[in-house]
């Protein structure tokens, strides 16, 4: 899809009006959760963790740390989707090496901010289910 002048279809210029760039922010949380299975799996597994906190009673502090965890999490995911897709347009979907580091690097940072949330999340839930265990 070309993005030059004749294009009239779609508009690629700045919103001037707060309501429409709330609609494109909207629009682009469904496009990522309706095209990347991964965004589908975190979304998921998110709603596992939530129901968990609520099951072992989290404290304000504990919900903090799932909460910026869950949400970088689904941040860096969005990313890493918006970097494979301009890696692709520009490519025009052929390998090129530049392209595949790129995408790598992205994947890469998703899967620290992964394991990072899954050593906070072991750190604040298995002492917890522990307890839960044992008494």
């Amino acid at each position: 899809m070309p993005m030059d002048s004749n294009d009239k279809k779609h508009n690629t210029t700045k919103s001037k009006n707060l309501v429409n760039s709330f609609e494109f922010a909207f629009t682009g949380l469904r496009t990522v959760y309706k095209d990347e299975r991964n965004m589908k799996i975190h979304i998921f597994c998110a709603f596992l963790v939530v129901i968990l906190g609520f099951v072992v009673q989290l404290n304000r502090f504990e919900w903090c740390w799932i909460g910026l965890c869950i949400f970088l999490i689904l941040a860096m995911e969005m990313v890493n989707t918006v970097c494979e897709n301009i890696v692709d347009m520009m490519t025009d979907k052929h390998f090129h090496p530049l392209g595949k580091k790129v995408k790598d690097i992205a994947a890469g940072a998703v899967l620290l901010t992964t394991i990072f949330s899954v050593v906070v999340g072991a750190l604040i839930f298995l002492p917890k289910i522990y307890q839960l265990i044992l008494y």
